[in-house]
């Protein structure tokens, strides 16, 4: 568990020499929208890699030889924007998990030799078409997202990795000889595969929030049991025994209109000035074990001034992260955070296009005085 000293010294840790200066902000964006998102005060862009390995439709197949990467990198660059390249193909892979639940779709598919091996050669193509465009420069690779969230989960009490199966060097890649076929193993094969391949490439590792069975948002445990869960997540990180270069984490990536009209669930993503301080309480705690810089990833679109409608749904996130109080946004900074990246998560929910300007207003506003990643003491 982390200690109070712990949770105070996360202030103190150094960014790494790639960090930015200044906490950024950015836009899911697809093909051709790098120009849009500067229009947008925004210096980060996302987009998915996604579609399996091994279905015929993945990533690698939406342009010729992978070159969906380049491009997008290349196009990133030309509009000097930052490129995030989430990287979600276990789950729509064809495997062992076919016909599972997701959880357990994505476990039995990272144990499936066969499934890992096209992953693996899949991963690769991925580093050398970002490499090819940003030799030198950063870009980030933010791998599979709610994964580690699962096996963070079925590794349960023992909080280890290596508990949890996984086709490594089974898979018969002869690049990853040596590795465990563990859930850490896998950490491990990824980092090496990107060392040899794309050096420069930052690899994001995703913290789900629940992956201790205990949303610290969600359920509202005390701060104390908040410094536990993110103490138990951060120590999970390091049993990887795999160095990634930042920590991804998704507050909520549905607007609670959404929510509300869509999928008839409120209150549980209507934030409070509550679950905003435990946000900030467990990511500062993770940053404290993990000493790894921070990313809000996914963040709601929304704003308090829509009618709840598609696409036009009602959050609060725009308005507490990017409003003219600064208090919020400067918590999350001293708890690690080098940047808020926004989108939806669904069809259907607001984005910067549909929200009447408001992201547009205030993520300007933000830019003429933009907050500096160094934290507060």
């Amino acid at each position: 568990m982390i200690v109070p000293a712990a949770l105070a010294a996360a202030a103190a840790i150094a960014l790494p020499s790639w960090a930015p200066a200044h906490v950024e902000l950015g836009l899911a964006s697809q093909p051709g929208g790098a120009q849009h998102v500067r229009a947008e005060h925004a210096t980060w862009r996302y987009q998915y890699l996604a579609g399996g390995v091994n279905t015929g439709s993945g990533w690698s197949t939406w342009n010729p030889d992978g070159t969906f990467a380049s491009r997008y990198v290349a196009e990133s660059r030309q509009a000097g924007v930052t490129p995030v390249l989430t990287y979600y193909q276990l789950l729509p892979s064809r495997g062992a998990g076919d016909g599972k639940g997701e959880a357990e779709r994505d476990l039995a598919n990272l144990d499936d030799a066969d499934t890992m091996k096209a992953y693996y050669n899949d991963f690769a193509l991925a580093l050398r078409r970002v490499h090819d465009e940003d030799k030198g420069r950063r870009a980030v690779v933010h791998v599979e997202p709610d994964l580690w969230g699962y096996v963070e989960q079925r590794a349960g009490a023992s909080n280890d990795p290596a508990s949890v199966p996984a086709a490594v060097a089974s898979s018969g890649d002869p690049r990853l000889g040596g590795l465990p076929d563990t859930a850490a193993g896998f950490a491990q094969a990824l980092v090496r595969l990107r060392d040899v391949i794309a050096p420069e490439v930052k690899l994001g590792y995703h913290m789900s929030t629940w992956g201790t069975g205990t949303d610290p948002v969600q359920q509202n445990p005390s701060l104390k049991a908040v410094d536990g869960l993110a103490g138990h997540s951060g120590t999970f990180y390091n049993n990887l025994h795999a160095r990634f270069d930042l920590v991804f984490s998704d507050p909520s990536d549905r607007d609670d209109g959404f929510d509300l009209k869509v999928n008839h669930d409120h209150g549980h993503s209507r934030w409070t000035a509550g679950d905003y301080a435990r946000d900030e309480r467990w990511l500062r705690g993770m940053h404290a074990v993990t000493r790894l810089p921070l990313v809000m990833w996914q963040i709601p679109l929304g704003n308090s001034h829509l009618p709840n409608t598609k696409s036009r749904y009602r959050d609060t996130h725009v308005q507490r992260l990017l409003g003219p109080d600064p208090r919020t946004r400067r918590a999350y900074r001293d708890a690690g955070v080098i940047a808020f990246l926004f989108g939806g998560g669904a069809d259907g929910t607001t984005s910067e296009k549909t929200d009447g300007g408001v992201f547009q207003r205030l993520a300007a506003r933000y830019a003429r005085a933009r907050l500096s990643t160094k934290p507060s003491r």
